[in-house]
């Protein structure tokens, strides 16, 4: 204790040798080092991943809470509650349109913030257009129905409505629509766990993880032949296209893609495992539901403890990392997995 009590005082004194001897000047410089060092220790500490919950006992919660039941389709419902309190109340809150130090100084969590929420806006149109309804001509839910497009709220709007108070307010109709599910008396709210309703949305999550993977692998710069128009001789585009294109992520990017993808691949974890909970019958019967497992499984690969303090762009076989690579070869074999998965969904 007395040499770390001995290293404190030197640095205290190095400090004071700096600031100067008279005048305003001192205290001023004093509190604009203070001020820096507080925004600092904020800024380290609200960029921190928060940590994963269980959507069984999310919904569990809210049912109790509500004084309703578990029932097909609270857990799922519960997961997209639970994502998007998380993205509003975590350290710092939601900082993605942040205006004021230090949330306007950072960077990558907002690119994780803005990845959890495509997943949140994805998942809420699948339960507006297809899991609330039982065919494409049936009434779709009042409360799903006003949620889903706060959730499209734009993402950087700072105020006069801020982005919060919007998403708050489609989690305020979510919740309604929980609380009517939940309660067994009311037949007017449904939840239809059906293989079609799935594939539906895993085809969303199947084009998102495409482009995410596609991103993450051009940090390093790839000469593709053009594909656009392959499978079908009479296709045809808006404007020609060189038959090679060269694809690679701007530098200052690639850390914006990477959080990204770690915000999509963090709330695709809790999705999915509702969905494991609430569809759980139709995956037993199309003998699908180990497949599902596999696909949460390199998910959760893609959330370890990142130990570097930047996001190493090495190439692919050199010296050092690319954790854009490894990334995108967890999400790669996810998407493929999820292909695989809507394949045996469309099965008899």
């Amino acid at each position: 204790m007395s040499a770390v009590r001995d290293t404190l005082d030197e640095w205290r004194d190095s400090l004071l040798n700096v600031l100067p001897e008279k005048g305003p000047g001192k205290w001023i410089l004093l509190a604009v080092l203070v001020y820096a060092l507080i925004i600092l220790v904020l800024a380290i500490y609200w960029s921190g991943t928060p940590d994963r919950f269980d959507p069984r006992e999310k919904a569990a919660e809210y049912a109790a809470t509500d004084g309703g039941e578990v029932v097909t389709g609270s857990v799922t419902t519960a997961a997209l509650m639970g994502v998007m309190e998380t993205l509003l109340d975590k350290p710092g809150g939601y900082i993605h349109n942040d205006r004021f130090p230090p949330g306007i100084f950072l960077d990558n969590m907002p690119n994780w913030e803005y990845g959890v929420l495509v997943q949140v806006r994805d998942m809420s149109r699948a339960m507006r257009e297809v899991f609330s309804r039982s065919q494409s001509q049936s009434t779709e839910d009042a409360d799903l129905a006003v949620a889903e497009p706060r959730y499209h709220f734009d993402s950087n709007s700072w105020i006069l409505p801020s982005s919060e108070s919007e998403y708050r307010e489609a989690l305020s109709y979510t919740r309604a629509y929980f609380t009517r599910l939940s309660d067994t008396d009311d037949p007017h709210a449904q939840f239809y766990a059906r293989a079609d309703n799935l594939r539906y949305w895993l085809s969303t999550v199947n084009t998102r993880l495409g482009s995410l993977s596609q991103r993450l692998s051009a940090s390093v710069g790839q000469r593709r032949i053009n594909t656009d128009l392959a499978g079908d001789t009479a296709a045809s585009q808006s404007t020609n296209a060189p038959g090679e294109v060269v694809v690679k992520t701007p530098w200052n990017e690639i850390d914006d893609v990477f959080f990204e993808a770690r915000g999509t691949t963090w709330a695709l974890i809790h999705f999915l495992k509702a969905v494991e909970v609430d569809f759980a019958d139709v995956l037993r019967k199309k003998n699908a539901l180990v497949s599902l497992q596999q696909i949460i499984r390199e998910l959760e690969g893609s959330q370890e403890q990142l130990w570097s303090p930047v996001i190493l762009n090495g190439t692919g076989f050199g010296l050092f990392a690319n954790h854009s690579l490894v990334m995108a070869s967890y999400i790669s074999r996810a998407n493929a997995a999820i292909i695989d998965l809507r394949d045996l969904l469309l099965q008899g």
